[in-house]
């Protein structure tokens, strides 16, 4: 790129230690105050940069990459999912893209071991009586269910999927797994994973079920309404993935009429809240918290300044995604 600095535009506020690392290397426009760009900021600014900084609020698709302008050549995702984001479209124009995959694993994984244990413990109930009219400690009161003994299907076994059976295993849960790929011998048999090669066969038998799998066409809606239906009525489902993976009318159907015990949700679909999730008393809604520590947050940011000045040096970025990843 020469010896010039490149022109980064940040789309929303990062960490301050973030913040001022990127000033401090290339010419940057931050965010402020914190609030998701417009579409037509967007345009504008990928009309004027060589690099931008968005986040998963930003929908980067085939129309804002067609308006970019020539000195565009890198969009450096702060997140590793880039569901959001026209990767094909960007790789015609020329322009690349990267992410900032694997820091949030463990914080991603605690957050699904967490809403299991919400959900199964009732906590959000035992939250509200006590901001309530609490009437004391009673033998019936709050009755949930052990993790110990119960069958988890993990939904893609990635990065995450394994952390998460490596977690569950400590809590004694027997650990279930269907991917797209089976795992290596040796993998499967340090986290005692079972595998499925059919998703049918596998949610059919499970007490709790882990969506871990990115969201790709391929996985848009791989919890439909049929599958949905074939979830034991005591089974309890947790997503921490992307909201889409789940048709959320038919589990919240599901959910409303019996037919599934509870779900643990820190993702929802288009992003918005369901109303009629949102008053029942065995689902535990969450804004998107798995990633949302200050290590992992500033992690996170060291990825996207590490893409940015290999891409500066000339190099490839080392996250780069490419199509055929996805």
């Amino acid at each position: 790129m020469g010896g010039s600095r490149l022109t980064v535009v940040v789309t929303r506020a990062l960490p301050q230690v973030v913040e001022t690392r990127l000033k401090e290397l290339f010419d940057v426009e931050l965010r402020d105050p914190d609030s998701p760009m417009t579409r037509e900021e967007l345009a504008e600014a990928m009309g004027r940069c060589d690099v931008l900084v968005p986040t998963i609020t930003d929908k980067i698709d085939a129309g804002l990459i067609g308006q970019a302008g020539p000195r565009l050549k890198l969009i450096a995702n702060y997140g590793a999912g880039v569901d959001h984001i026209d990767v094909s479209t960007a790789r015609a124009r020329g322009i690349l893209v990267s992410n900032t995959p694997g820091v949030t694993t463990d914080d991603t994984a605690d957050m699904a071991i967490a809403l299991m244990l919400a959900v199964t413990r009732r906590i959000p109930e035992g939250l509200a009586a006590m901001r309530g009219e609490w009437q004391g400690w009673s033998p019936m009161a709050f009755l949930g269910g052990r993790l110990a003994g119960r069958r988890l299907g993990i939904l893609g076994m990635g990065r995450i999927g394994q952390a998460v059976a490596r977690r569950a295993r400590a809590f004694g849960l027997q650990v279930h797994y269907h991917n797209r790929k089976r795992l290596r011998v040796e993998v499967e048999a340090e986290l005692e994973a079972t595998w499925w090669e059919s998703l049918d066969q596998m949610v059919s038998r499970m007490d709790i079920i882990s969506i871990n799998c990115p969201h790709t066409p391929a996985t848009f809606h791989l919890m439909n309404a049929r599958r949905l239906k074939l979830l034991k009525p005591s089974a309890v489902i947790v997503n921490t993935s992307r909201g889409e993976v789940i048709d959320e009318n038919a589990l919240t159907r599901g959910l409303r009429a019996g037919e599934i015990a509870g779900a643990g949700l820190d993702v929802l679909e288009n992003g918005r809240v369901n109303p009629r999730l949102q008053d029942l008393p065995n689902v535990v809604l969450l804004p998107h918290m798995g990633s949302a520590t200050v290590e992992g947050r500033v992690e996170m940011g060291e990825k996207v300044i590490i893409n940015i000045k290999t891409f500066a040096d000339g190099h490839r970025p080392p996250d780069q995604v490419v199509p055929g990843m996805l």
